[in-house]
């Protein structure tokens, strides 16, 4: 007898030989059994699934002589001659080489004829997505009312290409990919059937390189077959077709998540030596790296990671965490596309492996963020006290992270009002003064007068429960300083008074809580400006020209919302900062270490 190849053998004779596909094979056998057989179906999905030998075993089905039945014998005239190609009533038509109106016309001419011999004729039309738009246009009366004895079946792997007019006159079905495990026993019974002994691993490769097609994986099987010698094995696999195996991928991985470059380098050469191809060996280890992190991320099934989880390297999987195992995916993944317009694919493949040996000391970007805030706190938080600017200091008194006692301005300004009347009249308590020399008074009564309101008696202060810490009460007569501070801060020239400062901030901080949500751009010009107040004018001061001018840009949006805040008209003017002469002092050494490393500048301070 002539050899027959192992996917020709075994093609599916019974609905219950379809792998993979039980809901199509159920759904067919349950119609077939009520009597609700549709004049058109449409079979949808990947090569090699069975959308064909589904369309055979439907006619044999339907035109068996013990039927229409669920179980066709197989044996008779009927069944025999669908399974040569033979009969008269089943035709199979290619729809890639009868693409014309002409080869439809003529499936119209001849349906107008009763079966020669047997219950239904039945058309099979594979690729159909393949036909021309104008024979898709003559097939739709036919599709849409044929004569009861004819059934279409059409069979395609690219869905998409089929009219929806097509579709809406076809039941359509959508056959799967196979399961890994279950292609593995496929071939398994395969192999016994021909008398060849086969290893699981070497099974296992075939069924995960068939990517879920049966007939891919017959004939896969047949290549191996043909080289082995009656014994299938991953050693004679790997060694004739040239694949690269997970003993090689380990010990070159392991040597890249050490930064060992020049001993990566000669690995890579010895396997580039022995035969392997470049498109292969980028492919082996886009799949290493693949199963590396998907066994970071706790995933240990076998079918998923191609190999059992314990034969991966520990040493890698300790050495690259999450991120650097995708960079490296990411890297591989692009250098495959790269290699085919490249001047040298052994250069980029050099390239991507001396890249990768320098990864585990690559920063990403949440590495990098964290660097930069624990360099803006040392810079900021751990420098000496005069070499902060006093916006500065007011921002850290502001912030909640810094002094949790000072409750936020917000919550203040909003019961400001609601405080003042249910203290009237309450008993004046005094509080002691605090020594600091930069006790700056509170800011509720100025923001209350920006807002129209009334400030309150001297005889009925606001009261609260917990006094402000650094903060004096406000008197009639200024209080004399009895000494200077021991150290002053330098002092823009017309610089505000230190009641206008405070409630200007304020008045700074609620606008650009106003703007953030619907002005952002707005919101950010205002951040890096001083406010000053001037009767009913705001001038924002800002430390440079491009500053200014995004002020200028957005100035009736700043404008809207600082009468939104302050529920009365407020002039705006804009201006720049005159360069401050500051003193130079010593630069601790650590941040001397942080500007150098990060190549950055000092902001803040007196240098």
């Amino acid at each position: 007898m002539a050899y027959e190849v192992t996917a020709t053998r075994r093609r599916p004779q019974k609905f219950d030989d379809l792998v993979g596909q039980e809901f199509v094979a159920n759904t067919l056998k349950n119609s077939i059994q009520s009597g609700r057989i549709a004049h058109a179906y449409l079979f949808s999905g990947p090569r090699g699934c069975g959308k064909t030998s589904s369309a055979r075993i439907m006619a044999k089905a339907l035109n068996c002589e013990k039927g229409p039945t669920t179980e066709p014998c197989g044996v008779c005239d009927a069944c025999r001659e669908i399974a040569r190609g033979a009969s008269l009533d089943v035709r199979e038509i290619d729809g890639a080489s009868n693409t014309s109106v002409n080869d439809v016309r003529e499936i119209k001419d001849e349906v107008v004829f009763p079966p020669n011999s047997s219950r239904y004729k039945i058309y099979i039309i594979d690729e159909v997505h393949m036909l021309s738009t104008s024979a898709f246009n003559a097939l739709l009366k036919t599709i849409e009312e044929p004569p009861e004895y004819v059934i279409f079946i059409f069979a395609t792997t690219e869905l998409q290409k089929v009219p929806a007019t097509i579709k809406s006159r076809c039941q359509q079905f959508n056959f799967h990919l196979v399961p890994i495990e279950r292609l593995k026993n496929l071939l398994g019974e395969a192999a016994s059937e021909i008398g060849i002994k086969a290893d699981d691993e070497a099974l296992y490769w075939i069924a995960k390189e068939s990517t879920g097609s049966v007939r891919d994986a017959y004939t896969l099987f047949d290549q191996v077959a043909a080289f082995s010698d009656g014994e299938i094995t991953y050693e004679k696999i790997r060694d004739k077709l040239g694949l690269v195996g997970i003993e090689q991928l380990n010990s070159i991985f392991e040597k890249c998540s050490s930064g060992d470059t020049e001993k990566t380098l000669e690995e890579l050469d010895l396997i580039l030596q022995n035969g392997i191809t470049i498109e292969q060996f980028i492919t082996n280890s886009a799949q290493y790296i693949r199963s590396i992190m998907l066994i970071k991320a706790g995933v240990t099934k076998e079918s998923l990671l191609g190999q059992s989880a314990e034969r991966y390297s520990k040493s890698v999987l300790e050495n690259w965490d999450k991120v650097r195992i995708e960079r490296a995916l990411s890297l591989f993944l692009a250098l495959y596309r790269d290699i085919r317009y490249s001047l040298s694919p052994r250069y980029e493949l050099d390239l991507a492996f001396s890249r990768l040996c320098n990864l585990r000391d690559a920063a990403s970007s949440s590495e990098i963020k964290m660097a930069i805030e624990a360099t803006r706190k040392l810079l900021v938080e751990g420098a000496p006290s005069s070499a902060i600017s006093p916006m500065q200091e007011r921002q850290r008194q502001r912030e909640p992270s810094i002094n949790p006692s000072i409750p936020q301005f917000s919550m203040l300004s909003a019961n400001t009002s609601e405080n003042r009347s249910e203290n009237v009249g309450a008993p004046e308590k005094k509080e002691e003064p605090q020594s600091a020399p930069h006790s700056e008074p509170s800011a509720i009564p100025m923001f209350s007068a920006l807002k129209g309101s009334e400030t309150p008696k001297e005889s009925a202060p606001t009261k609260t429960e917990e006094p402000l810490p650094k903060v004096e009460p406000i008197k009639e007569e200024p209080k004399q300083e009895s000494a200077a501070p021991q150290s002053v801060a330098p002092v823009a020239p017309a610089a505000p008074s230190t009641e206008n400062a405070i409630d200007a901030e304020t008045l700074k901080r609620e606008t650009i809580e106003e703007l953030k949500y619907n002005e952002v751009l707005a919101a950010g010009a205002l951040s890096e400006v001083d406010f000053e107040i001037s009767g009913n004018k705001i001038i924002a001061t800002a430390p440079n020209q491009y500053q200014q001018m995004q002020l200028e840009v957005y100035k009736k949006q700043i404008i809207a919302a600082l009468k939104k805040v302050s529920g009365k008209e407020i002039e705006f003017e804009s201006a720049v900062q005159k360069e401050i002469v500051r003193e130079k002092v010593d630069i601790p050494k650590s941040v001397q270490i942080l500007r150098d490393e990060f190549r950055g500048t000092i902001v803040g301070g007196k240098i």
